[in-house]
């Protein structure tokens, strides 16, 4: 199972770091995404980091905002989130790529990943 927690309420301009653990494997060897999902709306990608941490994927609504990193030997993928606005309000999931290396073409499709977590509630209001 994936777990993302570090949600929260938040001013805009504030800052979140999310993370996402794994529990019954390990997420070396696959790269992992982070999508997001407000209401009304659907599931959206966020980034992705490949398994080495070298690669990294953002949506550009959130590019030069928001960083995807990892920790191998903890087992643990961070999204920290800076310069918050109201609209990345959302509930905010980690999903396993099955695979090291992502592409452009297929990082940012839900259907492409193979395990899921549950999601961290993120609210940016002031």
């Amino acid at each position: 199972q994936l777990q993302a927690s570090g949600g929260g309420l938040v001013q805009p301009g504030g800052s979140l770091r999310l993370s996402c653990t794994a529990s019954g494997f390990s997420f070396n060897g696959y790269a992992v995404g982070w999508f997001r999902q407000a209401p009304g709306k659907g599931r959206e990608a966020v980034s992705c980091i490949n398994s080495s941490g070298g690669r990294r994927f953002y949506a550009a609504s959130v590019k030069g905002r928001f960083t995807v990193s990892r920790e191998n030997a903890e087992d643990t993928v961070y999204l920290q989130m800076n310069s918050l606005k109201p609209e990345d309000t959302a509930v905010y999931y980690c999903a396993r790529f099955p695979g090291s290396n992502p592409i452009t073409s297929t990082w940012a499709t839900p259907v492409q990943y193979d395990f899921w977590g549950r999601g961290t509630q993120v609210t940016v209001s002031s």
